[in-house]
């Protein structure tokens, strides 16, 4: 059904997209349908050491003169899927699908983000009716992963000055800046002790049906953390009850906010009613408190066998982890002030896991201004050193400056108006647009960030409105016509 809607070009070659695997860092595949797909239409390709495709195509005729410009994607995909959904993101298709008013997937996340880009840019260069003068069409690689592609960008391959990258998510807002961003890890080495004698009862439980979604565009919607969530059950609540600690895990992207925490005890069966009890009375306090925006969350007690639990975390290693994951920072630190309704600072507690006898937790922080940032790195330090664990930061690169003087800006705006009769919206993201890694290399360049209007990104409720589509694709192809107008 994808390939009946309009604009014609961009959705046949979305439904394409979704039929390749593409999670980061696994984009051979995708890879090789983009240079199939120039080669079968005669357009210059050229790949560089990283992995990033760059195609040019001369200007329609009469267009010759008009400046270049960049159009620019990133191929990769997030790979998240609800529990029982049986997909395997290295070898199995997307399942999309239209709803109404918007294109789902079955389970997973759809690829819309910044699968829809990819293909307006592809569209771009093969659809006879649009003018342009030459295009430039930048992709990049593994960029929801830490924007490899884009910090591995060499200066001078492009040519052009004007840049239009198509990874934001609301149609009808023009973005002309972004957060910068740095990734922050903690691990510290644990120690078990045997299974207690009279612990004869061994669960987990599951906290779940969390809407997750975007650690940037969606930090301050209020949802919950289900890591966090988790780390407040067993410090507050299950208190009260003698367990003991054999694993826990929660989230598995840390760009992504956690729909799922899980952690398996051993306890006396005679605890158990306690336990339930207390399971019934936590699960209350969040519905009251979370009820609105997360209506579906749940805490599921599920028994063990007693043969897989094979040992449990000291006294003391047990509690240094659960105060350790209750005290830490997660959410929007600040708002900023010279944009309304905009999230200056925030960071997300991503994942944390138990593997070879060691804790690992996974921070990604954001901000528009570089040393608020570095605060929360300093927190995050200082919280790692408290219980003497070992920590790394990496991944580090930072925001793109607004430039509300911007040609690029100004045509956009006026085109907008043109053709829809109101305003565009110019907007800052607080999420890693990879323009701002873009200003390294190329520091003069003069860029925007459009896009359809994507809901719940990073996670299975992923769905792209496709009117909104439409939209975004009129306002491309007027600028590209426009292009004269740059000089």
């Amino acid at each position: 059904m994808l390939s009946t809607l309009t604009p014609k070009f961009v959705w046949q070659i979305f439904n394409d997209i979704c039929k390749i695997p593409h999670p980061s860092h696994h984009e051979q595949m995708i890879t090789k349908y983009i240079v199939d797909f120039a080669n079968r239409n005669h357009i210059d390709c050229k790949l560089d050491k990283v992995g990033n495709i760059l195609l040019t195509k001369p200007a329609t005729k009469g267009m010759e003169t008009c400046p270049s410009i960049a159009l620019q994607a990133h191929m990769d995909m997030v790979p998240q899927k609800n529990e029982g959904t049986s997909h395997d993101f290295l070898t199995d298709p997307i399942q999309a699908y239209v709803d109404g008013e918007w294109v789902k997937a079955k389970g997973t996340t759809l690829g819309a983000d910044n699968g829809v880009g990819l293909a307006s840019a592809l569209a771009v260069l093969i659809d006879p009716t649009v003018e342009h003068g030459p295009i430039e069409v930048l992709i990049t690689v593994s960029e929801e992963t830490g924007m490899h592609g884009a910090f591995g960008l060499q200066p001078n391959w492009l040519k052009s000055h004007y840049l239009i990258n198509t990874d934001s998510e609301d149609e009808g807002e023009i973005f002309t800046g972004c957060a910068g961003g740095v990734d922050f890890t903690t691990t510290f080495a644990i120690t078990y002790a045997v299974i207690p004698e009279k612990h004869d009862c061994y669960m987990s439980i599951s906290l779940k049906g969390l809407k997750g979604g975007h650690s940037g565009c969606d930090i301050h919607l209020g949802r919950g953390n289900a890591i966090k969530l988790m780390a407040r059950f067993l410090a507050q609540y299950a208190q009260n009850i003698s367990f003991r600690l054999a694993d826990i895990k929660g989230g598995s992207l840390r760009n992504a906010i956690p729909r799922e925490a899980f952690a398996e005890i051993t306890l006396n069966k005679q605890d158990l009613p306690k336990l339930e009890a207390i399971v019934r009375q936590y699960q209350t306090i969040l519905h009251s408190e979370l009820g609105h925006a997360e209506p579906a969350i749940e805490i599921i007690l599920s028994e063990v066998e007693s043969n897989k639990v094979k040992r449990v975390l000291t006294t003391e290693h047990q509690n240094k982890i659960i105060d350790w994951l209750n005290t830490a920072p997660n959410g929007v630190v600040r708002m900023s002030d010279q944009l309304h309704g905009v999230v200056e600072t925030s960071l997300n507690f991503g994942i944390v896991n138990i593997e070879d006898n060691q804790l690992n937790a996974h921070f990604l922080i954001r901000s528009q201004v570089d040393s608020a940032k570095d605060a929360v790195v300093s927190t995050l330090i200082s919280l790692s050193q408290l219980v003497n664990a070992n920590y790394e930061i990496s991944g580090g690169y930072s925001g793109w400056e607004p430039n509300l003087d911007s040609q690029l800006l100004k045509l956009a705006k006026d085109k907008y108006l043109e053709i829809f009769s109101q305003q565009a919206k110019i907007m800052v993201i607080h999420a890693g647009l990879e323009c701002g890694l873009f200003k390294q290399s190329y520091p003069n360049m003069d860029m925007i960030s459009i896009g359809p209007t994507i809901v719940s990104p990073h996670s299975p409720d992923e769905k792209v409105n496709i009117q909104s589509v439409y939209r975004y694709w009129e306002l491309l192809i007027a600028i590209l016509k426009s292009a004269s107008f740059l000089k």
